[in-house]
Parts: structure tokens; sequence; C-alpha cells
């Protein structure tokens, strides 16, 4: 029982330290529903082709659990949420609808 212990300490702690997200890792896709328009789509793939990892967005910007937080178009263009890297500066604006936006 006590190796098992030390085991699972071990593990969580290297797993914190490389930044692998468990939930929407580089080859998984998150779909959202969003009243009146397309349903936006998050490419965990996209985001780690960019050399970003959950750390980079999670806790500060998102919080953990999906849904904790309403995010609307308006706070994306005033710089939060999404909008914080999607500013058309850092990665492409909020302007580019069908980036996200998907059928």
């Amino acid at each position: 029982m006590k190796k098992f212990l030390v085991f699972a300490v071990v593990a969580g702690f290297v797993l914190s330290l490389s930044g692998v997200s468990l939930a929407v890792g580089p080859g998984k896709k998150v779909e959202y529903e969003v009243k009146g328009a397309e349903k936006v789509v998050f490419d965990g793939k996209l985001h780690a082709d960019k050399k970003l990892n959950c750390k980079a967005c999670h806790p500060t910007v998102f919080k953990m659990k999906k849904g904790a937080e309403k995010i609307t178009m308006a706070d994306m263009k005033a710089g939060k949420n999404c909008g914080t890297c999607h500013d058309g500066k850092k990665a492409f604006g909020t302007e580019e609808c069908a980036k996200c936006h998907k059928k």
C-alpha cells in the first residue's frame, strides 16, 4: 500500500509538470453549443501544434470545468476568454468566425 501511494504521488507530480491534459489533449476536440450561432469547436491539436499546453490558459484564462463560465463575443472582443490571445495580433482575431464556429 505504501509503494502504491508513493507511486501515485510521483505520477501525479510528473503529470503536473508536463502540462499534459488528460481531458483535451493534442488529438482531441471539445464542442460547445452556442445559442444563435454555429457550435464552437476547440481543437487541442491546433493549439498543441503552436507549442501551447493546457497551462497556457488553465486556470488563469479559463476555469477547468466545462460550462463553469459564460463566454460571450463581447467579452472576447474586450480581450477576455479566447480574446486574451485571439486579438488579431498574437493569434487570429475574433472577426474570423468560421475558424471557431463550425457546422
